[in-house]
């Protein structure tokens, strides 16, 4: 059969776009999504599986989200998670410099929090 002459059902690709949400492509929305999330956080599942969902995005999450997932590491009493959250920061960014940025930016919530970096800890 030649493509040409192949028929699509267009209720079928309605429904593909259907199930994509359009808020998901907003980065304002996308943080204010995560930020509440982690900011509900009460398990380390919860916290790993939005952790995961958030960071699958093209999007590096803003300060705020990345200071709640860190609130909420510390809140579940998962310190490993916590250093992990940097790590993955660290593969989101574009470059050193802005990890840096990152990092300049937690300072003190790592110092308040008790969260060391991998590097610190080898």
């Amino acid at each position: 059969m030649e493509f040409s002459k192949m028929k699509t059902n267009p209720n079928i690709i309605n429904q593909i776009r259907m199930l994509h949400s359009q808020e998901d492509d907003n980065f304002d929305s996308f943080n204010e999504k995560y930020e509440k999330f982690f900011q509900n956080v009460d398990d380390l599942f919860e916290l790993q599986r939005g952790l995961n969902n958030a960071f699958a995005y093209d999007f590096v999450p803003m300060p705020s989200v990345i200071e709640q997932a860190l609130r909420a590491a510390r809140r579940v009493n998962d310190f490993p998670t916590a250093v992990r959250i940097f790590e993955g920061i660290k593969q989101k960014v574009e470059n050193k410099e802005q990890y840096q940025q990152y990092l300049d930016e937690f300072k003190s919530l790592r110092e308040e929090l008790g969260i060391s970096l991998k590097e610190e800890l080898v």
